[in-house]
């Protein structure tokens, strides 16, 4: 008896290890309707080595690309966490909905329009079971009434009954500042390559490696991920989309309308629709987001959606796309812009205010915005860089983006650009009142913290910049720093802010 016991466990056992082994579609998951993974690298641009940054590794992400599609145009419609999301989890314009406005209050947060569903809600209606971070970030940071706990089903996807699609969002938090960089994989600071407008110096090429080498750490948690995916036999039947939610966090990208502050990484890999290898120049917006897994998934687009589906072979390139800049915690400026392939223009609503008016957040995370203010009290900054430290900002912007990709000749006054100006300036125009842009109001324009430029005297920016050096050339210590007395006069230690 125990012998045939015994052999009946050995031709048994192997057979249920291997059903377990089989795919999630052979199991009775219905691959008509495929998982849904949406991973978002917080607050980075196209930094990767699938972009073409060469001095970096991301070979997850690379393989990613390589099986699937990379969209190396595509734009969030606001430059910081939480309109940038809101935008992403809705398909429609933070103007539109109202939440434009960053970290708006608990209390004051807008109800969705009628009829209108975040992304986690209509999968959720849909049947699929979704869940919020999966071991990893669970950072939402939306501008409008949302329910996390009716939205979410749960933390992860293991969670689901057996069968069940599911959809999982989750975001990746080492890009975010603070950089902390990658001890596997150092990069070397003299190897990288600095935007135009930012000065050259050993403190900010540092800073920058530090942050390509923070994606590197990104790029091993995707690898881990995939492993998982793999191992579960989840991979062949997951929609995977990887994007961000604004762009990088440096003086002149994060909070700010320029291509540093809008121009986010999108690589979206399902076979199934999309050719592995493609890569795509036309204009994408994050509004394209919503509709694109939708479409991917097999599942009706709502009307109201104001992007288009990536998958539909059927769409046209939009002749331009367009995003806006509103309130940064209590940092008050508002500025709109549209963007074509050759040129951006940028209407700056609030002209008399500095670019780099008080902003905790930024005075405490960036070491360049330091070096920035000294050499420009210091007057060694060259033209280019010096006309973003200036105490006010022109009524209008205008890039010419096929000469000028960096965005640091400002051609609005030159009669050559006349008739583009013009019409760039119309499109904007008319956008605005499409969407719903309500502009700028008095009690806007003259709250939040004072427009006291420059911020601190040159001596203080001094002492910051060597705290900065001791930290992150020398080993020491992540600085400490206060705000100036005329913006909180008991001069407390900055928080963490964004």
């Amino acid at each position: 008896m125990k012998q045939k016991k015994a052999c009946l466990v050995k031709i048994i056992l192997p057979a249920i290890l291997a059903l377990l082994a089989l795919p999630a579609t052979l199991m009775g998951a219905d691959p008509a309707k495929p998982n849904v993974l949406l991973i978002i690298l917080e607050d980075w641009g196209p930094y990767l080595n699938c972009y073409g940054e060469k001095e970096m590794s991301t070979p997850n992400l690379d393989k990613l690309a390589s099986e699937g599609g990379l969209y190396a145009a595509c734009f969030s419609s606001a430059p910081v966490c939480s309109v940038g999301r809101s935008t992403l989890m809705t398909g429609l314009c933070q103007y539109t909905t109202h939440t434009e406005q960053h970290r708006t209050a608990a209390d004051q947060k807008p109800e969705l329009p009628k009829g209108v569903q975040s992304l986690p809600d209509i999968f959720r209606n849909a049947g699929y079971f979704t869940a919020l971070g999966c071991g990893y970030g669970t950072k939402l940071d939306l501008n409008f009434i949302f329910d996390a706990k009716t939205a979410y089903q749960g933390r992860d996807w293991s969670e689901r009954k057996p069968g069940q699609p599911f959809y999982a969002h989750l975001t990746l938090l080492q890009t975010h500042r603070p950089w902390r960089g990658d001890a596997k994989r150092p990069i070397d600071p003299n190897s990288v390559t600095l935007p135009p407008w930012y000065p050259d110096t050993p403190l900010t090429r540092k800073d920058w490696a530090l942050g390509l080498e923070c994606a590197q750490t990104s790029d091993r948690d995707i690898g881990t991920i995939i492993d998982r995916l793999k191992k579960e036999g989840l991979y062949d039947n997951t929609i995977i989309m990887i994007t961000a939610d604004h762009g990088v966090a440096l003086p002149r990208g994060k909070q700010f309308v320029y291509d540093e502050g809008l121009h986010i990484p999108l690589i979206i890999r399902w076979p199934a629709r999309m050719e592995p290898g493609t890569v795509s120049k036309e204009l994408v917006s994050n509004l394209d987001i919503v509709p694109t897994i939708l479409d991917l998934a097999g599942m009706p687009r709502p009307a109201y959606l104001q992007g288009r589906s990536l998958a539909d072979p059927a769409r046209k390139e939009p002749q331009e796309i367009f995003g806006g800049r509103d309130r940064m915690d209590d940092t008050h400026d508002a500025s709109r812009t549209v963007r074509t392939r050759d040129f951006r223009y940028i209407l700056n609503l609030m002209p008399e205010r500095a670019w780099c008016q008080f902003n905790a957040y930024k005075e405490k995370s960036y070491p360049g915005l330091a070096v920035l203010n000294i050499l420009h009290l210091q007057g060694k900054l060259p033209p280019e860089q010096d006309a973003f430290m200036k105490d006010k900002k022109p009524a209008e912007e205008l890039f010419d983006l096929r000469n000028d990709p960096g965005e640091v000749h400002n051609v609005a006054d030159d009669p050559k650009y006349a008739d583009i100006l013009r019409d760039l300036r119309e499109r904007l125009a008319a956008w605005r009142k499409e969407v719903g842009d309500g502009g700028v109001t008095p009690e806007f324009r003259s709250g939040g913290w004072p427009g006291t430029y420059p911020t601190r005297p040159l001596s203080e920016w001094l002492n910051i910049q060597t705290l900065w050096e001791r930290c992150l050339l020398q080993g020491g210590a992540k600085p400490k720093i206060s705000q100036p007395p005329q913006f909180h006069p008991e001069s407390k230690p900055l928080s963490d802010g964004m």
